[in-house]
């Protein structure tokens, strides 16, 4: 899709509208997956803290304004919310196309008519593993049943249906499995997503990281499935930045075309900017989503290519315009430097480190892989 809305004049010259508003509800979850995005620092997440509908329905109502197309309503899980149905009406009277993102707990299969009428347009399940047991095992809670349930109840309702998969080394071997499960199911896009090490999940690298070998085969069955279901299936296959040696953009490169709201009303350039510890980050409770998106520090922090270091800055690829410069957070996590060109490339200076770090992970055995740290939101849950 493609925004018909103008470029604005002052300080925001050459900064297009957004397309894309992240809404986070609630960090809280039914489910413990070890490879959440959500940070780690949300132990014992009190729901009064949450955004109040008011809030959210005028937000949307200016994300509306500001030509934003796309809505994803998302967590931890947003089926909590007593209010979905009310914030799926205000995304559609906003103009804009609603995606649910969710483990379907606790009750997707009973509120999808309501939510359906309220507006929702699109529904995305995620799936932690073909096999039952080892589904369940992987999330940290019974679910599996509700969740193939409710993504055949989205299909009867003539609802558009996407099934994600986080992949990692428990689950990679089942590739094609998987392809199956999404295909039988009814989905019209599955998306294999390589776990990327950002929040829970680098808590868990050394439990998740799959071989190169399993990486490798993975892609190779994928290929085989797409040629197997044609268009009848869109399979998207995102793989892990510690196995590539060039990085990608970050949400389409920084700021570029999206919005990430979390619980409280803070806004983002990417889920884990918040570990960025000097960026301002605004509310909006306190500022419009119109003067956060073009005047903000955050937003416009990392724009362009201006504030770029080498190699990035003369990049002899020329890659400026592609990756724009890779994952800040990465950067910052694995260098210490904001600025830093992403180690994922080859060109950076830290690059060998990583690779280090790579084959130090995976030089580790199977039997001494450590044991899940399962996301959590309770103070009494390990």
């Amino acid at each position: 899709m493609t925004s018909n809305a103008p470029q604005v004049a002052g300080q925001g010259v050459g900064i297009p509208y957004p397309l894309l508003l992240v809404a986070e509800l609630s960090y809280v979850c039914p489910l413990h997956c070890p490879y959440c995005s959500n940070p780690t620092g949300i132990l014992g997440t009190k729901r009064s803290t949450e955004l109040k509908t008011d809030d959210w329905t005028r937000v949307f109502g200016e994300a509306g304004k500001l030509g934003v197309l796309q809505l994803a309503l998302t967590g931890g899980e947003p089926l909590l919310r007593k209010d979905l149905e009310e914030l799926c009406t205000a995304g559609r009277d906003a103009g804009m196309y609603s995606t649910l993102v969710t483990s379907a707990l606790p009750n997707l299969t009973e509120r999808l008519p309501g939510l359906q009428a309220a507006g929702l347009d699109h529904v995305q399940i995620s799936i932690q593993h073909s096999n039952r047991e080892e589904s369940d095992r992987i999330g940290g809670a019974v679910s599996y049943d509700k969740k193939l349930e409710a993504a055949r109840r989205v299909v009867e309702l003539g609802m558009p249906l996407t099934i994600n998969v986080v992949l990692h080394r428990d689950n990679l071997d089942d590739v094609g499995e998987l392809i199956d499960l999404a295909a039988s199911l009814g989905a019209r896009r599955l998306e294999l997503a390589n776990t990327q090490y950002h929040g829970w999940a680098t808590v868990n690298r050394a439990a998740l990281l799959p071989t190169l070998e399993q990486v490798t085969r993975g892609e190779q069955v994928v290929n085989e499935k797409r040629a197997q279901y044609g268009s009848s299936l869109d399979i998207l296959w995102v793989l892990p930045d510690i196995f590539e040696d060039l990085p990608k953009p970050c949400m389409g490169g920084w700021a570029s075309d999206a919005i990430i709201l979390d619980p409280t009303g803070r806004a983002l350039p990417c889920q884990s900017a918040a570990t960025i510890p000097d960026l301002e980050h605004l509310s909006v409770t306190e500022h419009s989503l119109f003067d956060i998106w073009f005047d903000s520090e955050t937003f416009n922090r990392f724009r362009g290519t201006d504030w770029m270091q080498d190699p990035c800055q003369t990049c002899p690829l020329q890659r400026q315009h592609i990756d724009f410069g890779g994952c800040r957070c990465q950067a910052l996590a694995l260098t210490g430097d904001i600025t830093a060109t992403d180690p994922v490339c080859h060109l950076s200076p830290h690059h060998g480190a990583l690779v280090a770090k790579r084959e130090e992970l995976l030089a580790v055995r199977d039997e001494d892989r450590p044991a899940y740290v399962y996301r959590t939101t309770s103070p009494a849950r390990g």
